[in-house]
């Protein structure tokens, strides 16, 4: 079976890539550098001839709200349409845990909007709702450091590691539509600023973790529940603190 995969050169994407020939299907990493680009729509038709699936784990390139809502606007009827000239029988989206609940957040409402045009769409369809990837920590620390503080909520969260997401979405791809939506997490509920202190420990990053109760998470306020599953998630199996020791820090450029 031919499997296209939008974004397969990206983080999530190249794991599906390699995971999916290993049970004998043909994986197809479409992307901006493989010659397939879903704004234009350049290079989508071709790459979807004769796929019977096709998995967008492709991202905005920004948060920003404007340009988060066009790329997942155009993308999504670039590649909607393509699909449906293609006969392609089986559409996988990777989203995110919380999308709906967090409004306030305009990547949130980006993605919210996405997952409405998937469910619109003809294409029989599979959502993944992952919760916060363990490779994400950094990316979190980063936008709430002020000087050598990091100032970090303490609501729960359970994230995972990638690999765990990309073996959700490959489980996905290879099963049936279910024309709904599945949650996957990770094995450990954990507050936002210990695991962040712990990977920033590890890193030997010297600036320090102050815990906020009133600290945004990218602009928008958490609760206890904000960013945790609604309880029927799949959980992958890596821990954080397997992660740290096993996986290391991307090189400094």
């Amino acid at each position: 079976m031919k499997i296209v995969v939008i974004g397969g050169t990206g983080l999530i994407g190249s794991k599906v890539v390699n995971i999916l020939p290993q049970n004998g299907h043909q994986a197809i990493a479409a992307a901006p550098g493989t010659g397939v680009d879903t704004i234009s729509g350049k290079g989508l038709p071709e790459a979807l001839e004769g796929a019977e699936v096709v998995v967008d784990v492709s991202n905005s390139p920004s948060f920003e709200t404007d340009a988060a809502m066009a790329f997942f606007k155009t993308a999504g009827e670039n590649i909607s349409a393509a699909e449906a000239k293609a006969g392609v029988k089986h559409h996988v989206a990777l989203s995110v845990v919380g999308a709906q609940k967090l409004q306030d957040s305009g990547y949130s409402r980006a993605k919210l909007a996405q997952e409405s045009m998937i469910k619109a769409s003809p294409i029989p369809y599979t959502l993944v709702r992952a919760t916060q990837f363990f490779e994400f920590i950094r990316g979190i620390a980063q936008s709430s450091t002020e000087g050598d503080t990091v100032r970090l909520s303490d609501a729960p969260f359970q994230p995972m590691a990638a690999e765990d997401v990309a073996a959700a979405v490959a489980r996905a791809a290879l099963g049936a539509p279910v024309n709904g939506t599945l949650e996957v997490a990770g094995p450990e509920i954990l507050r936002i600023d210990e695991a962040v202190a712990k990977v920033l420990d590890a890193d030997r990053d010297p600036r320090k973790v102050v815990t906020d109760p009133e600290a945004r998470y990218f602009g928008v306020r958490l609760d206890n529940l904000s960013l945790l599953p609604d309880g029927n998630a799949r959980q992958g199996a890596i821990t954080l603190g397997w992660w740290m020791a096993n996986v290391p820090p991307p090189r400094q450029k």
